[in-house]
């Protein structure tokens, strides 16, 4: 049943997660009312500049707010496992950015801890909120894309010079971001698609130096994963370090009728390929069209709209913040969702259960890839 009482909000880690605090203040129904930051300089600056009333520079205190109903974490990946069983242990929902955790282990435990407390987690994955995927997705509700015969995903990213977590990891660790596109696009209401098993090889070798923290050396690792009741596998390529490519987000979906592919390079238009046939055929020039992908931005209330378009947006304060259009406009769809779900008004999506498979493709396919391609089947719980 939904409630009406305003959901009270707390954004844990302020770099990144700093971008969603003006989407809660004017989200209806939400109060923007605490944030945490282990920097007290850095985070009062940010509550001074926003006006957010409650400020930790201690997670756990946070977690003894009674006011607090819901945390939104977006700290180091090491922090989310921890954060998230311990704030869902504490009676808080969570909304946690991606991956829900680097082992097994740590992806059951936040399962476990979500069924027992009865909460919401949601792992706020954006590309399944980006604008992109949600014109291909409507395509393929609506039936345009026909059969969906394939699937593929790509993320590539030169992560020199991150945190000091970051170097070495192993590139499919962090590969919810091309793997959720997959699985997402055949998900139905109630019936979220998961994967069942995969294969993976890794490629290339990075630096000594790099290799040593997590005992990876592959430069980039690919997948093939099959999906659990469907014919339809998908193929995922992720790469970190040591190799030259501009940064890529990228999902192709090849339908019977017409298929979807997202980008080679960054910002350029989407590509629809529509089959030729004898009632309506095409020249091979005539089958790839360009496409602009529109805004969807009437899915939201209104007073969030504005924020998935990338602006500098002017404060009360006359303070200049770039805000929300990053990620394909998902920060406010993402909002949206997360709190519509709080309210008991649609499942989160995805929840604890779908965020789990997703982030254990990645972990499994780096297990596939160390034993040279073993077959590694999917954890459920």
């Amino acid at each position: 049943m939904a409630s009406e009482k305003p959901i009270r909000v707390a954004i844990v880690g302020l770099g990144f997660g700093a971008e969603f605090i003006p989407i809660y203040q004017n989200y209806p129904g939400a109060e923007m009312y605490a944030i945490c930051r282990r920097d007290p300089k850095a985070l009062n600056e940010i509550g001074d500049r926003y006006k957010v009333p409650a400020r930790y520079t201690d997670y756990r205190e946070l977690l003894k707010d009674p006011n607090v109903d819901a945390v939104h974490i977006n700290s180091p990946i090491p922090d989310h496992g921890w954060m998230s069983i311990e704030a869902l242990n504490a009676g808080k929902h969570v909304a946690c950015t991606v991956p829900m955790g680097t082992s097994i282990d740590e992806c059951r435990r936040i399962v476990e801890a979500q069924r027992a407390s009865g909460k919401i987690y949601m792992m706020m994955e954006t590309v399944v909120y980006s604008r992109e995927y949600l014109f291909v997705k409507e395509m393929y509700d609506r039936g345009e894309l026909g059969r969906i015969q394939f699937l593929r995903g790509s993320h590539q990213q030169d992560m020199d010079g991150w945190p000091d977590y970051w170097p070495g990891l192993p590139p499919m660790w962090y590969a919810t971001h091309c793997v959720s596109p997959c699985l997402a696009i055949l998900s139905q209401p109630g019936k979220p698609a998961h994967a069942e098993a995969v294969v993976c090889f890794g490629s290339g070798r990075i630096r000594e130096e790099l290799i040593a923290r997590y005992n990876s050396p592959f430069a980039v690792e690919t997948a093939t994963f099959t999906i659990k009741d469907s014919d339809v596998c998908a193929e995922v390529t992720r790469s970190l370090f040591d190799t030259a490519r501009q940064y890529r987000e990228s999902f192709d979906a090849y339908g019977s009728k017409k298929s979807f592919e997202w980008q080679q390079i960054e910002n350029e238009d989407p590509v629809i390929h529509t089959k030729s046939t004898p009632e309506h055929p095409l020249s091979e020039p005539e089958i790839p069209k360009r496409v602009k992908v529109p805004d969807y931005a009437h899915l939201l209330p209104e007073g969030i709209r504005r924020f998935t378009q990338p602006a500098a947006i002017q404060d009360a304060e006359h303070l200049s913040f770039l805000q929300g259009g990053g990620h394909g406009g998902s920060h406010p769809h993402l909002v949206h969702a997360f709190l519509s779900a709080v309210r008991g008004e649609r499942p989160a999506f995805p929840d604890a259960d779908t965020s789990a498979n997703w982030t254990m493709v990645g972990i499994c396919a780096h297990e596939s890839a160390l034993k040279k391609g073993e077959k590694v089947t999917i954890p459920t719980f």
